[in-house]
């Protein structure tokens, strides 16, 4: 496993943006949903139930009711979980191109969902980022 960045300019110079295959969904399970570890690709708990993200061919076999249809990327930094502003200097450029987006952070990369018919322009917001430095 390669070392955390913490430094912020190395974090947005380095952040390597990639766009995953498909369609995900939000959704929260109910209760004996039957559903595996193993589809889900984040999840949360709430008071209102597990929260999780799922793909889109997920959803429709538990029939599962879409919140939120995202397209999902990466970043491939090795980000610290201590790290400062890295999400709002990402989530500030997305928001002045217009695009929502919510952050699931796994333990070394930070993952982005943004509306699905939004991808490409968020690809682009990204990159344009990285190579500004911020």
């Amino acid at each position: 496993m390669s070392q955390a960045v913490s430094d912020l300019q190395t974090l947005i110079r380095s952040m390597q943006p990639v766009l995953h295959e498909g369609a995900y969904c939000f959704a929260t399970l109910p209760e004996g949903s039957g559903l595996t570890a193993a589809e889900i690709h984040a999840g949360i708990r709430e008071a209102e139930g597990l929260s999780v993200v799922v793909d889109e061919e997920t959803a429709r076999k538990y029939g599962l009711q879409n919140a939120f249809r995202a397209a999902w990327i990466t970043l491939n930094v090795h980000s610290d979980l201590a790290a400062v502003g890295l999400t709002a200097a990402f989530s500030a450029a997305l928001g002045r191109a217009g695009i929502s987006c919510n952050v699931v952070a796994g333990h070394c990369h930070d993952h982005i969902f943004v509306p699905y018919e939004q991808a490409e322009t968020a690809m682009e917001t990204l990159l344009n980022l990285q190579r500004n430095g911020g």
